[in-house]
């Protein structure tokens, strides 16, 4: 079956499904329909993306972006060099796709993510299983987390951004306050709607916190599983 002509849409919808589709043949793949089946799209979905029948978010555009070894940036608006700076397998096959390890966290007895700045930390690691193209992971630095993580592992989470969820009491998971503070905590119900109390795995207690988001953790590496999936830059 033929992938469908593309329809009559603006110069930035056209231009963006160009690049898509230059993407994909630049992987290796020859047909939309063969990139759909090796990474488990939507065929249809896919082929309308790529033809501008239906235009694709950013959000899109990071996980062809990662399939594809492609800049979702570029992807999406043409801005920046089409090749991100990270690893990629060989042409033609199904890529690893990666996902950046955005900090390190337990490197203080509050369990604070400590952020990267500039470049960041510059490391990659394996989507982890059920991840999705919002996966991001964190060093485990210290042993101020030992017995939930230690020295050296990997904490996955999907850096959605989004409040948090009943089904998030009473479990460790990825917060931000109203503080601008990033930190790993046991989230647990406040004393008013809207406050969250915030159990460490070592430290006081914090009462009554707001919250700007949570994220639950999606999975923990130990450290020798960690070393070996870490991939630099220049890998």
């Amino acid at each position: 079956m033929n992938d469908p002509a593309p329809s009559q849409h603006g110069p930035s919808e056209l231009a963006r499904a160009a690049r898509l589709k230059a993407a994909r043949v630049e992987r290796g793949f020859p047909t939309a329909r063969a990139a759909a089946e090796t990474f488990g799209w939507n065929y249809n979905t896919y082929a309308s993306n790529e033809n501008a029948n239906a235009p694709f978010s950013y959000r899109k555009a990071r996980e062809y972006g990662q399939a594809f070894g492609t800049s979702a940036q570029w992807l999406y608006d043409g801005a920046g060099a089409p090749k991100p700076d990270v690893p990629t397998s060989s042409p033609g096959k199904p890529l690893e796709v990666l996902v950046p390890v955005i900090g390190r966290v337990g490197a203080d007895p509050d369990g604070s993510v400590l952020f990267a700045t500039g470049q960041g930390v510059g490391d990659f690691v394996p989507l982890p299983p059920g991840g999705s193209a919002s996966a991001v992971a964190l060093r485990i630095s210290g042993h101020s987390m030992r017995g939930v993580a230690d020295d050296g592992g990997l904490i996955y989470f999907e850096d959605q951004r989004t409040p948090p969820t009943s089904d998030m009491l009473g479990h460790v998971v990825v917060v931000e306050t109203d503080q601008d503070e990033v930190l790993v905590k046991r989230l647990l119900r406040g004393s008013k709607p809207g406050r969250f109390d915030l159990e460490s795995i070592a430290g006081p207690l914090r009462r009554d916190c707001r919250i700007r988001w949570a994220a639950h953790i999606t999975a923990i590496i130990p450290p020798f599983q960690a070393r070996r999936i870490l991939k630099g830059r220049g890998d």
